[in-house]
């Protein structure tokens, strides 16, 4: 069984740039996104990917992905999945050995960035880097499959600009 052990982070400050070892954009879309699990695919320059995962809160849960077809994923992109999609660019950090992806959202999502790290244990330690900010690892409404149905840019239109 495979499993996500995720943290998620809203950034302090933006001095993480000057770390930035590569960046990758991606494009993802949601074929379903239920109350237990969210299906999903994602494209990234030349490969693209169909991801099931348990919609769950927490910083742990099931997570299988398997490699597909780019032109299928480009169909099921356009044809299948709700809109808006989900546009990010995704810069890798490393900081003391552990690979922090921060997402730099656009589209629908432009303005969020959210830093996030995966473990290969529960309740590991990792290094907390000056420039994170606060945790939003219990808070759904930064779950890219919740950004796809409640886009960051809807919540500053009705929050007075502050998504936390």
């Amino acid at each position: 069984m495979a499993v996500e052990i995720e943290h998620k982070y809203l950034l302090a400050n933006d001095s993480w740039r000057l770390q930035v070892s590569h960046t990758v954009i991606y494009r993802q879309g949601y074929l379903s996104a239920q109350a237990h699990i969210s299906i999903r695919v994602r494209v990234s320059d030349e490969k693209a990917w169909l991801n099931i995962k348990s919609a769950v809160i927490g910083t742990h849960r099931h997570e299988y992905e398997y490699e597909i077809p780019l032109p299928d994923a480009e169909e099921i992109l356009h044809e299948l999945c709700r809109k808006p999609l989900i546009e990010k660019k995704r810069h890798f950090v490393i900081v003391d050995g552990f690979t922090w992806e921060i997402d730099e959202f656009f589209g629908e999502n432009e303005g969020l960035i959210v830093a996030e790290i995966e473990l290969a244990t529960i309740g590991q330690s990792f290094p907390e880097p000056a420039w994170l900010g606060l945790q939003v690892t219990n808070d759904m409404r930064y779950y890219n499959n919740n950004l796809a149905h409640y886009p960051y840019s809807q919540w500053r239109e009705t929050e007075g600009g502050s998504p936390a």
